[in-house]
């Protein structure tokens, strides 16, 4: 059935209310995303400071670990809770996991590509029937996960700003050490921005401090000739070293997640704008013809009606 001019100017009306929302979402997502963006750079900065600090606090004479022995170094005789890691046997100790999701819509396989990611990542720990406690920030990402099979401990509301991050990040810290006699065996996942609207799912080991990162700090460079000197000796500066490091860490992961949620919202509303601009330039088109063609087929009858009266028909 061919559409009238009424039915093509209802239409119009409801694409061009259509497109006033999107507009509207559209510039609300670009705010959001600037917020979060400028935290993950200034994160950036105190991140490198932050290495660049434990990194100061290790001996200067070490140029291997393996030749100092481990109650020497500050890592042992400071642990990040103030015990020692080694409470629980490495092969028995539960694995935590903290995977960020989005609780919005208009993101696309957000929470999925995340969620998918965090379990193929744990299901060697899983296969070996070692236990897996995960917390999620997102009821949707939970959700998925519990799809997949990982059983639920905790659950968090994804934060709406920058602000809100913060007490996130301090309520997920006590939980996770609430019951935990030892150094947790902690794990983050959660998408990152790359170019554009583009992201990708991360994985993190945030604890324990193993020989990895130490290694990894070892091998910083210092960004001066000036060699360091930590006041007030290395063991006192390193425990809210290490605990800023552990924070630091969860506030940019959470950062990037909702980094990477507003730019694939934002993403999305692009392309539904480009598909309302679209449908409206077909329907005014559409219209336009149909109202030509109407005006036509008048002008057709009045021609027709003279020439009849013309030739003495009636």
């Amino acid at each position: 059935m061919s559409d009238t001019r009424e039915n093509l100017r209802r239409k119009i009306k409801s694409a061009s209310d259509l497109q006033s929302v999107v507009r509207t979402m559209k510039a609300l997502t670009a705010s959001s995303i600037g917020q979060y963006e400028r935290s993950v750079e200034a994160l950036a900065d105190y991140y490198r400071t932050v290495e660049l600090g434990l990194h100061a606090c290790l001996p200067p004479a070490v140029a291997s670990l393996n030749s100092v022995p481990p109650n020497n170094l500050p890592f042992d005789s400071v642990p990040p809770n103030g015990v020692s890691p080694r409470t629980t046997p490495a092969n028995t100790a539960p694995i935590n996991a903290i995977v960020f999701g989005s609780d919005q819509g208009l993101v696309g396989q957000f929470n999925d590509v995340v969620a998918n990611f965090a379990f193929a990542s744990l299901s060697p720990f899983l296969e070996l029937r070692r236990p897996v406690n995960v917390w999620a920030v997102g009821e949707r990402v939970m959700d998925r996960l519990l799809d997949l099979g990982l059983a639920e401990v905790g659950l968090y509301s994804v934060p709406n700003s920058v602000a809100a991050i913060s007490p996130l990040i301090g309520q997920m810290l006590l939980d996770i050490h609430a019951d935990q006699g030892m150094v947790p065996n902690l794990r983050l996942f959660y998408n990152r921005p790359l170019a554009a609207a583009i992201y990708e799912p991360f994985a993190k080991q945030l604890l324990p401090l193993d020989e990895a990162w130490r290694q990894s700090l070892i091998s910083l460079t210092w960004p001066t000739k000036t060699v360091p000197e930590v006041i007030g000796g290395r063991a006192a500066a390193l425990q809210p070293l290490v605990s800023s490091y552990v924070f630091v860490s969860l506030f940019r992961a959470c950062a990037e997640s909702l980094a990477s949620e507003n730019a694939s919202r934002l993403a999305a509303m692009q392309r539904a704008e480009k598909n309302i601009d679209e449908l409206l330039e077909d329907l005014k088109s559409n219209f336009h013809r149909l109202r030509h063609s109407d005006i036509d087929e008048e002008l057709f009858e009045v021609v027709s009606g003279f020439e009849a009266l013309g030739s003495g028909d009636f």
